[in-house]
């Protein structure tokens, strides 16, 4: 799957979650998969997250339906 056509650039993607993103295959498929205005949702959740595990915590909720970030 191409998903550079549905990439956030840098300057709107926190690192931390472009990391957790790059961790879990699933999960940065999942993401670019959605509509833009979701994914610009679920990156302003990712302001409120303090560590990097509970950002990988959250990138992965994304797949498991737990996403109650959203």
């Amino acid at each position: 799957m191409d998903i550079s056509s549905n990439k956030i650039y840098a300057p709107d993607m926190p690192m931390g979650f472009d990391i957790a993103l790059a961790k879990n295959e699933a999960v940065k498929n999942y993401f670019y998969s959605l509509p833009e205005p979701v994914q610009k949702q679920i990156i302003a959740h990712t302001q409120t997250i303090q560590s990097k595990e509970e950002m990988q915590t959250y990138a992965d909720s994304l797949v498991s339906g737990n996403s109650a970030g959203l």
